[in-house]
């Protein structure tokens, strides 16, 4: 499509007065009765080598200056609590290291239906009859909950647990 002189002047200062494509092609519509696609409207701006005020790029945002250095600050003691438990790396290093018989005095049980955000979960019931739920993440980490926050299995429990759970869930496929 072929403009006029005018015509090209009129986009020209379009473009200057910062319109944008959409707004252009209506114009061109309703003051020159111009019908154009937008993507006609895009290439008669590069071909009239015009910028749009969209098309610039933003200023450059100054660098922040840089923060000082702050002096060391020791951290505050944690507050006395209970103990945590063994992780799970140490508890399987230790299941391994003693070999206990598979699921000696514990059992434990996984769940049909996964808790949700876990990748598989169970119950477990200890030597002494505590039972516990278990949750297994996508991040390996083991979550064990007693019901009882005070409530701690024994080490040798901790090992059996892990050596049963493994066992359980080699059964399962995991």
């Amino acid at each position: 499509m072929v403009l006029t002189d005018e015509q090209k002047a009129a986009v020209a200062e379009w473009v200057g007065e910062g319109d944008g494509l959409s707004d252009i092609q209506k114009r061109l519509s309703d003051e020159f009765d111009l019908s154009m696609t937008y993507m006609d409207v895009r290439f008669l701006i590069i071909d009239l080598d015009l910028t749009l005020k969209e098309d610039e790029p933003p200023a450059p945002e100054p660098e922040p200056e840089p923060i000082p250095e702050a002096e060391p600050v020791a951290a505050p003691e944690p507050a006395p609590g209970p103990a945590p438990g063994p992780t799970l790396e140490a508890a399987a290093a230790a299941a391994d290291a003693e070999a206990p018989a598979a699921g000696g005095s514990i059992s434990v049980e996984v769940d049909r239906v996964v808790k949700p955000g876990a990748v598989v979960s169970g119950s477990v019931t200890f030597s002494d009859g505590q039972q516990a739920t278990w949750v297994l993440d996508q991040l390996g980490r083991l979550a064990l909950d007693a019901g009882d926050k005070d409530y701690r299995p024994s080490e040798q429990d901790i090992s059996d647990f892990q050596v049963a759970l493994r066992d359980a869930l080699q059964k399962q496929g995991f």
